[in-house]
């Protein structure tokens, strides 16, 4: 499958340098704090540290310029730290440099799609799939939510696939789950989270399958385990569909299983082959004549 790359453009701020002031004699040392976090249920990531703190010292700007200073500080901080204040500009300087890379894009999806690859994925920020793909507008057809679960009955993910398969006439589909996952956190812990729980519940009926197996691993092997059977539960939703069962005989439809490590961008495919007896049951249970 040949993929199309954009060359990434990171913008770049220019910060001008000045003399640094010594003014540790002037100034009290800072104390790190003891800091109390609570973590979410779906925390992944470790708890906040005193070691993980990195104190800084500002420069005393002149009388004459320290208005300017003080707001051209205020400025570099919003930038860094609100990205939406900064992302109308961000899409000008794609837009414009994606048309001079690729002058017939934009006219081409303006007359429609034609994706060859349905993804379906977690919302996770850290999982964009046309970005991890490689891939550029248009050439992915996207349904993602949390810890990508598939309900047999969501009109929404079901809406998604059957107008991918049956009318975009997708030649992939792709079921992707992720490693530092929080709904799967959030399923192998045991906290009440609300209107979550009847959402992640295909997780918890995972996890209570495969019980056994899950509490003989280590925590971080029991996650990843998690992520991986729920991937593999979701396949068996997909191939349920009259329209994917339609496509895969009539037409090749293939149905890949995959999980994205967030820690590396490295993308694993899953052996998800089905033996002739778990093909021929599906036919014989879920496929169906107009």
């Amino acid at each position: 499958m040949a993929v199309a790359r954009l060359a990434p453009r990171p913008g770049f701020l220019s910060r001008a340098t000045s003399a640094a002031w010594d003014i540790s004699s002037r100034r009290p040392a800072v104390p790190c704090l003891s800091i109390r976090v609570t973590r979410s249920p779906f925390s992944t990531s470790s708890p906040l540290s005193c070691a993980s703190h990195k104190s800084t010292t500002a420069q005393p700007p002149s009388n004459a310029n320290a208005n300017s200073n003080t707001a051209a500080k205020t400025d570099s901080a919003s930038s860094s730290t609100d990205r939406y204040a900064s992302c109308m500009k961000l899409n000008q300087e794609w837009a414009a440099q994606t048309a001079r890379d690729h002058p017939d894009l934009f006219p081409t999806l303006a007359t429609g799609q034609k994706p060859q690859i349905l993804w379906i994925g977690c919302s996770d920020s850290r999982c964009p799939e046309t970005t991890l793909l490689g891939m550029q507008p248009g050439d992915v057809f996207v349904h993602r939510n949390i810890a990508n679960v598939l309900h047999p009955g969501d009109l929404s993910s079901s809406a998604v696939i059957e107008y991918a398969v049956a009318h975009l006439g997708v030649n992939h589909v792709i079921l992707c789950g992720h490693t530092a996952c929080g709904g799967v956190a959030a399923a192998l812990g045991n906290k009440q989270l609300g209107i979550l729980d009847p959402w992640l519940l295909p997780l918890r009926q995972v996890r209570e399958r495969n019980l056994a197996l899950l509490e003989s691993l280590s925590p971080q092997e029991a996650a990843l385990k998690l992520v991986e059977l729920n991937v593999r539960e979701g396949l068996n939703v997909i191939k349920q569909k009259g329209a994917v069962l339609d496509a895969i005989e009539k037409r090749g439809l293939q149905v890949h299983g995959m999980i994205y490590d967030v820690g590396s961008g490295a993308l694993r495919e899953l052996n998800t082959e089905d033996s002739e007896e778990a093909i021929k049951a599906r036919l014989s249970a879920f496929k169906t004549e107009a």
